[in-house]
Parts: structure tokens; C-alpha cells; sequence
């Protein structure tokens, strides 16, 4: 599997002395675990090393954990799905929950589309397999459409953006902080969003390759503990930390705030709720046919990893 152009930005976190062996590859959305790892300081004081790696969105992300190339990621249900359902040798170690209602279906501001019934026919654009492809099945679901009676056109953010923007696409079903910079700037209108038909759910998902390693899997713990700090943290500095998340994924301050407060999001361990959550989205992309083969996604999560509420 190709490997080149998987990641857009390495960096790395550490203050480590040169004998330190312990590295984790962590690979991570736009604006999302290292920037507001970042903003909380939590990257602070580590006892291993980690290289981070930077895609634009799920699909790349997941090759890259399935190559190896990385030993631990944040993917949104849907893409952890088809992942698993490609072989992957990756687990799902956390899971972050939050309100949906930055996943949403997008249409140009002057658009004649009113509602999900009128997309009957349209393009629309969204990533295959991407957790915007999923708003878009369950919203047209929801109002009696066929998928098969949309044109789909499975493009990255950037150029989908583009692709509505020059009417070249109907509708574009996206996310956070996507959906926000359109709301702001006025170049989109949300037709729906997902509060209703998504989960909410994202994972942080680690390689069996890195869970076997006792020195990774150790780091791995405490990162996630990390993590679900720094999500406090954000969640009681919104002001503070929409600041440097406008910074650092060149947004419009607005547009980062409105994306990170609607999450409401909180960082958990696995439980049995979030992975009948997750059969649930495996039985919906069956029934689409996106699934060849029924999935039993309860081996596809390792329990053994424990966030630290406090």
C-alpha cells in the first residue's frame, strides 16, 4: 500500500532525554487532538516521545493506520467501520462523545433545495466512507429517498467546498469545522444536520501492532488521559481555546468557536452502549449494500484502556 503523501504535516511533542525510546505516531485531523492538546498543555512534561501526523480527513487517516504507518489515530465511527471491514488490524480504544449538530448537509445559501426530498436527483458531494457520507444515507433514509436516486460525488473538503461554491454540486455533506465556516461566512446553509441520525460517536483507534507493545500500550493510556483532560479544559475555556484554534487551523474565531462549543464533546472508555451504538451504523451500511458482509464490531474494540474522569 502506498505510504507517500499520507501525511501533510509531521511534528513533533516531547522534552524527552536522547535515551527515551517510547514513541507514539499519532495521527490526527485538522483542529483537532493536537491543537487543543496543545492549547491545554498537555503535551507537558511527557515521558515518551510523539510524532504527530496531519490529514485532512478520515479516509487518508485510516490508510495510514492500516499501512502502519501511524500507531493510533481519531476516526469518526463510519470510516473505523470500513476500515474494519477492509481487514484492518486496528482497535478502538476511546471514544469521544459529543452533539452532532456540526455533521450536517449543506446547500449554497440561495439554493431552491428546501428540504431532504428535494435533494432527489441532486449531486451531492461528500467523502466515500466519511462520516459525511453517513449524515447524507441516514438523512435521505429518514425522508424516502433511494440512495440510488442521488448522484454522488466523493470529493476531499477543499474540493467539495469548491464544488458547491461554483454550483457544480447540489448539496455537500460535511462536518465541523467545515459546517461552521460555511454558517459564518454565509457560503453554505445547512439543509440537516445530524442530531437524530448520528451517534456523535468518534474513536481513538490504535494498532494491535501498538497495543502489543507494552511500552506503546503504556503511553497510549496516559495519552488518553491527556486527551480527556484537555477536552475539559477546552469545554470550560471556550473563549480562550476558539482563540488558538482559529490560529491554528485558520479559521475565522467565530467560525472555531461555534465549531467547538456545539460539540459538547467528553472523552470515555468503551462501553458496552458505544459499541452497540457502533453494531447499529455496521447493520445501517450493510443494509446500503456499502458493507458487503454482516460485521460484529464487538472484537473491533479493546477494553483495556481506562479514561480518567477527573
Amino acid at each position: 500500500m502506498k505510504r507517500a503523501g499520507l501525511a501533510i504535516l509531521i511534528l513533533s511533542a516531547s522534552g524527552l532525554s536522547a535515551a527515551e525510546t517510547i514513541t507514539l505516531r499519532i495521527a490526527d485531523q485538522k483542529g483537532n487532538m493536537h491543537a487543543e492538546m496543545e492549547a491545554a498543555q498537555q503535551l507537558n512534561n511527557l515521558n515518551y516521545k510523539i510524532e504527530w501526523a496531519e490529514f485532512p480527513a478520515a479516509a487518508p487517516l485510516a490508510e495510514a493506520l492500516n499501512a502502519g504507518a501511524v500507531d493510533a489515530g481519531i476516526i469518526g465511527d463510519a470510516p473505523l467501520l470500513f476500515s474494519l471491514a477492509a481487514g484492518s488490524q486496528v482497535k478502538a480504544v476511546a471514544v469521544s462523545k459529543s452533539v452532532p449538530e456540526g455533521l450536517a448537509v449543506l446547500v449554497n445559501p440561495d439554493s431552491a433545495i428546501k428540504t431532504v426530498a428535494d435533494l432527489k436527483g441532486k449531486n451531492i458531494a461528500t467523502g466515500r466512507g466519511s462520516i459525511g457520507h453517513f449524515e447524507a444515507l441516514k438523512a435521505l433514509e429518514k425522508a424516502g429517498i433511494s440512495d440510488k436516486e442521488v448522484k454522488w460525488r466523493f470529493l476531499t473538503p477543499a474540493d467539495a467546498r469548491i464544488a458547491l461554491a461554483n454550483g457544480s454540486v447540489d448539496a455537500w455533506s460535511t462536518w465541523d469545522p467545515y459546517t461552521a465556516l460555511a454558517e459564518v461566512t454565509h457560503t453554505g446553509r445547512v439543509l440537516v444536520n445530524g442530531v437524530g441520525l448520528s451517534s456523535g460517536n468518534s474513536f481513538l483507534a490504535a494498532t494491535d501492532a501498538a497495543l502489543n507493545d507494552a511500552g506503546k500500550r503504556a503511553a497510549l493510556q496516559d495519552y488518553v488521559n491527556r486527551l480527556a483532560a484537555a477536552d475539559r479544559w477546552a469545554n470550560s475555556h471556550v473563549d480562550e481555546y476558539s482563540t488558538t484554534l482559529a490560529k491554528i487551523i485558520g479559521f475565522p474565531k467565530e467560525a472555531a468557536a461555534k465549531s467547538f462549543s456545539r460539540r459538547q464533546s467528553h472523552w470515555q472508555s468503551i462501553d458496552d452502549a458505544t459499541i452497540g451504538q457502533q453494531q447499529e451504523t455496521a447493520d445501517f451500511y450493510q443494509k446500503k449494500g456499502l458493507i458487503q458482509q454482516h460485521l460484529d464490531v464487538k472484537p473491533t474494540f479493546y477494553q483495556g484502556l481506562k479514561v480518567t474522569q477527573k
